[in-house]
């Protein structure tokens, strides 16, 4: 018997001959199946063959995929990207802007940053404050903080400066709204920064409307949106931060294909090593970004290691992709050495330079630590003047970053609201940050009320939102392991790294009070999630089929139920006078009283 020659090993010879040493670029493993298919069709009998792409489009196509190529080449869709997106920030900014001034009381940790941020603008440094601050501060009177004394304060000061900047802007400390604009406009930010990369992350613009809907309308985002705590600024740089990260793939991988293409084109071959990229500007900017997340809160340095050894598994499969032979090795010298010794000082840079006012001002808090102490620089360092004066300087702020250290390790005070991260993911336990009840007649209570009213500001996701991403959770991570995709990846990967630091500073290894509001900073990560598995549904199913029309209308469903948990649930998140009985009806655990 004669052995016909199997067409396709042939197609695949022929593809191999034009990269020598190639083994992924002729293949591509879509992002959901994971089956090996052939790039190009073979032309049936009698049919004239296609023209092969040029082998740019080829490398490009199983670099990035289909769907990415495809993104905004419909004037329709780009329409969509942009006004979309701003109807969307629009949904938000209605719900952050509407009534912020309500309450008009300091809440929760309000009455450290707010007044810490006022005084940071004010005097340059963060004042000590006499007993019982607040009433005179809530009705303007900012003559009673002590200036000649400093605070001792356990975060750095960049969102206390973002606070302090919308104060400027809104006119002073006299106007509640003023305490609270810089968290509201950043929320809103977020908002179109989520619509975005929700939409590069997914090649998919309704995909991207749907992660910016999701986050407009959640509780955690809505009430951080509304208050003028830390938290919220560490999201949005750490959102920011990811953003980029997500461009520096698309960018590292287009360059890529661009100078494989050149050599082989040049008549050259891939062979154990591939091409240097150049610098990376959009990951210098997540340095930045992650530089100023860490600026806000120290628990910044989490998504440092987790989105630098993110951006390295990128490297690595684009690498391998395109043929590479020593792939591993090449990605680890070539883009992950250079990216941490620019990733790296650069983040430790941005750090520092964001304690500029503690180094410029001498009255702020233990400033002058290592002259009062008599601690001297070492024989080596230079005895110039302004040399001494900066290694003073640097002493000093790692004396205090000590401090600061030994109260974040060691605070373990009773808190009628204190959490333990097991139950974030589920909202078991969230942090009432105001909550007044009132009388018929009393203060915002109408005079014909009924019954007694009460005014609430919870810091609780929206339940559906929140309880639908605990079960995609594990989901999305069955779906990385069997299909490694990426996008999945990278969303629980943004999860891990909010989330899972914390169990080390809870029971059984330690106890720490902790709160769940600390989720703000992987809510959006959640919501990516959830998204992932929408996708999954679309691009698994035809278009036109029944099951495609099933996964829209149980999409749509859910969409529309989570938008009317959050308008059921608005006014306790933003401190509207409700009858007390409609508030007792929407604490649906016990856990949440």
């Amino acid at each position: 018997m004669s052995q016909q020659p199997d067409a396709t090993g042939a197609h695949f010879a022929a593809a191999q001959q034009a990269l020598p040493g190639t083994f992924g670029a002729h293949v591509r493993r879509e992002a959901v199946g994971g089956q090996m298919t052939p790039t190009g069709s073979l032309p049936a009998v009698g049919q004239p063959a296609q023209p092969e792409p040029p082998l740019r489009d080829r490398l490009l196509r199983d670099l990035l995929g289909e769907r990415r190529l495809g993104l905004g080449r419909r004037a329709a869709d780009r329409f969509w990207g942009v006004f979309g997106a701003l109807l969307v920030a629009a949904i938000a900014a209605g719900a952050r802007l509407w009534e912020l001034g309500r309450p008009g009381k300091l809440v929760f940790d309000e009455t450290y940053y707010v007044k810490e941020g006022w005084s940071l603008a004010s005097l340059g440094f963060e004042a000590a404050w006499p007993e019982k601050p607040n009433p005179a501060f809530e009705a303007g009177d900012v003559s009673s903080y002590i200036t000649d004394e400093a605070e001792y304060v356990v975060h750095p000061p960049i969102g206390k400066w973002m606070i302090a900047i919308g104060m400027r802007l809104m006119g002073g400390a006299d106007n509640p709204m003023s305490w609270r604009i810089a968290s509201a406009v950043i929320g809103v930010l977020a908002v179109l920064l989520m619509v975005r990369i929700a939409r590069r992350l997914f090649s998919s613009t309704l995909l991207g409307l749907v992660a910016g809907l999701l986050l407009a309308v959640d509780g955690e985002a809505i009430v951080h949106s509304r208050t003028g705590l830390l938290d919220q600024f560490l999201m949005f740089w750490v959102l920011v931060a990811f953003g980029c990260l997500v461009l520096d793939r698309e960018w590292a991988r287009r360059r890529l294909a661009d100078r494989v293409a050149q050599i082989v084109e040049a008549g050259g071959t891939i062979g154990q090593y591939g091409p240097r990229l150049g610098f990376r500007g959009w990951r210098f900017a997540a340095a930045v970004s992650l530089g100023l997340a860490c600026g806000v809160k120290w628990s910044g340095l989490y998504f440092v290691a987790a989105f630098g050894l993110l951006t390295v598994v990128w490297d690595l499969t684009a690498r391998r992709t395109v043929g590479i032979g020593r792939w591993w090795e090449d990605a680890l010298v070539v883009d992950a050495v250079p990216a941490a010794l620019i990733v790296l000082p650069t983040v430790v840079a941005v750090y520092v330079a964001s304690w500029s006012a503690w180094f410029a001002h001498p009255k702020s808090y233990l400033r002058d630590w290592a002259a009062v102490n008599g601690v001297a620089p070492p024989g080596w360092w230079p005895d110039w003047g302004w040399a001494r004066g900066g290694w003073e300087a640097g002493r000093s702020l790692w004396e205090y970053h000590g401090m600061m250290w030994d109260f974040h390790t060691g605070l373990d005070s009773e808190h009628n609201y204190a959490s333990h991260p097991l139950g974030w993911i589920v909202q078991w336990r969230p942090t009432s940050f105001f909550w007044e009840k009132y009388t018929p007649g009393q203060g915002p209570c109408p005079a014909d009320a009924v019954s007694d009213c009460a005014t609430a500001v919870t810091s609780l996701g929206n339940p559906l939102l929140w309880w639908l991403g605990a079960l995609a959770i594990p989901v999305v991570l069955v779906l990385v392991v069997r299909y490694r995709d990426w996008r999945g990846t990278a969303a629980l990967v943004g999860i891990a790294a909010g989330w899972l630091p914390w169990f080390l500073y809870s029971w059984p290894l330690a106890d720490r009070t902790i709160f769940t509001f600390y989720s703000i900073v992987f809510t959006p990560f959640v919501i990516l999630t959830l998204v992932h598995l929408l996708a999954i549904g679309l691009e698994r199913t035809p278009r036109g089929s029944a099951d495609r029309r099933i996964v829209c209308w149980l999409a749509a469903v859910l969409a529309v139920l989570i938008v009317g948990v959050s308008v059921l649930y608005y006014p306790i998140w933003t401190a509207m006078p409700v009858p007390y009985e409609y508030w007792q009806r929407l604490m649906l655990l016990p856990s949440w009283i």
